[in-house]
């Protein structure tokens, strides 16, 4: 062990932070109630560096994706994370700051986990691998859950960085060892089974059992159903051509990056984020891209119009070229698609189509839980479907604690956070879900992050300037802030993330006179312009 000094007692105010170097380690230098704490510098997500993010009481939040810690222990308190930060023991000598480091300085630590007990005989099954299916599973360790706990995946892999498909892994700056969550050691020592390739054909929840397509049965003391969603394909002439493809799983993307590898054209069908994230990408191959989507604007319905045409913009600038209004009649080809017709009579040629239409709730296969109109399955406030099963992910539909509405999010974060929930509630702790939703995209230059959850708007105010990329967008219904979108604004982005968890955003009213809201709180002082949403 040794003794670093880091900073002088007077170098941070409290609530102040900063990065220090120790030697070529990385050291994150917090003061709270004045008192000094020493921890990891970087997300052990992507590695961001936590000194650009918000620290919020004892919570530091991760400036690019969020992830949450405790600043005075390190523990992982929010995903996407999965790791916890390491901590260290500080001194105070003569005014300086000293930090008593070990020879060699690890940049996270795994959280504790309960060992497996053969005296435990309850058998907890996750029934998919996806973000809150092991988020899931880890938690269960963590809460000290010492009985068997499967995960049943219908894919013949380990759960793996989902997001990452459509971004880094392909446009081809990922390689496919970075993808998975875990090793397979992870899974082995910490003794959560992993069946690989397994269809399920059927759950019924009041027998408690679960039936595979292959006949086999099994019984389960608590279920979690994390099946995510099945990307929707399009009813029309030629979708069943070859090089017509859809990217949801690690299998999809390959197979797009294998059809990129000969093709010279793309079409990507649809405007959503997957669809914008793969015309990127395959821009970014090289390909020539057209974007087909009936919006006036991409993500218009989604971001607002204002948003979506700087999107659009920076395709444009890229290379990508767009038909929007427009909506593909059938896709054209011998065996082998060879163009899109639109429905104005236009015919672009193309070597590949992907469909980026959006996707469904894979749940055809439950009996005995209450369905919403959208396949989704509806969950009470513990994110309970029916006794001893849970569901968590894009197939969870429940209610938000923030404007009581009936919600259904398909975003990777809070797949994580319901895992997270679902699995305490599953190890006997009972926690009402009311985490803050979280997502992220990444388009060429455009990096846009976005917090809360806004189905429908009456408004958009902004603060700052969307052509210049730098500016937050708040989404207000019935005079409150529903979510907020910003570009360039990390640090304040992450603060109105605790705003929000805390319940103490102000009401549009006072955002939009500018007074009241305290905007120092999140580094600006008055609002720029408002927008109405039609």
């Amino acid at each position: 062990m040794r003794e670093i000094e880091l900073a002088k007692v007077g170098d941070l105010k409290d609530g102040e932070m900063k990065e220090c170097l120790a030697g070529e380690a990385k050291i994150l230098l917090a003061r709270v109630d004045g008192r000094f704490h020493a921890i990891g510098a970087t997300c052990t997500h992507y590695g961001a560096p936590l000194a650009e993010g918000a620290l919020c009481g004892k919570r530091l939040i991760c400036p690019w994706h969020h992830a949450n810690f405790d600043v005075t222990t390190g523990d992982l308190l929010e995903p996407p994370a999965f790791d916890a930060l390491p901590r260290y023991e500080v001194k105070v000598k003569d005014g300086r700051v000293m930090a008593v480091l070990p020879d060699k300085v690890e940049d996270r630590r795994t959280p504790p986990m309960a060992k497996r007990d053969a005296r435990d005989g309850r058998t907890f099954v996750i029934l998919g691998g996806g973000a809150a299916g092991y988020m899931a599973a880890q938690t269960l360790r963590e809460e000290n859950f010492q009985g068997r706990i499967l995960m049943i995946t219908r894919e013949d892999r380990l759960p793996y960085d989902r997001p990452n498909l459509s971004k880094d892994y392909l446009h081809g700056h990922a390689d496919p060892e970075w993808m998975p969550l875990r090793t397979d050691d992870f899974f082995s020592e910490h003794e959560i089974e992993v069946w690989r390739g397994r269809e399920v054909a059927r759950v019924d929840a009041k027998a408690k059992t679960i039936s595979f397509k292959d006949g086999a049965q099994l019984v389960y003391d608590a279920l979690l159903v994390a099946t995510g969603g099945e990307p929707r394909t399009l009813p029309i002439p030629g979708s069943e051509l070859k090089n017509v493809l859809t990217l949801r799983s690690f299998d999809d993307a390959d197979a797009i990056i294998a059809a990129a590898e000969n093709a010279k054209r793309a079409v990507v069908i649809g405007a959503s984020f997957i669809g914008m994230e793969a015309a990127f990408s395959l821009r970014t191959r090289g390909l020539e891209v057209m974007v087909v989507a009936p919006e006036r604007t991409p993500f218009e319905h989604t971001l607002g119009a204002e948003v979506g045409a700087l999107f659009q913009q920076v395709h444009e600038s890229n290379g990508v070229q767009f038909r929007l209004g427009a909506k593909a009649e059938r896709i054209v080809g011998a065996g082998k698609v060879e163009a899109v017709a639109l429905d104005g009579g236009e015919k672009i040629e193309a070597d590949l189509v992907v469909i980026g239409v959006g996707v469904r709730p894979a749940t055809g296969f439950l009996e005995g839980v209450v369905f919403g109109e959208d396949g989704g399955v509806i969950v009470d406030e513990h994110l309970r479907a029916a006794d001893s099963l849970y569901a968590a992910g894009d197939i969870a539909r429940f209610t938000d604690v923030r404007t009581n509405e009936s919600s259904r999010i398909e975003h990777w974060r809070t797949a994580l956070q319901q895992g997270h929930n679902a699995a305490r509630n599953m190890a006997g702790r009972a926690t009402v879900y009311d985490a803050v939703p979280f997502f992220w995209t990444v388009q060429f230059d455009a990096t846009l992050r976005y917090v809360g959850h806004a189905a429908k708007w009456d408004e958009i105010i902004f603060d700052g300037e969307v052509e210049k990329k730098d500016f937050i967008a708040f989404y207000v219904k019935d005079d409150q802030i529903r979510a907020a979108a910003g570009m360039n604004r990390d640090r304040e982005m992450a603060m109105i993330e605790d705003l929000m968890r805390r319940n103490e955003l102000p009401a549009a009213s006072e955002l939009r006179s500018g007074g009241g809201f305290s905007f120092q709180r999140i580094g600006h002082a008055n609002v720029a312009k408002s927008h109405r949403h039609s």
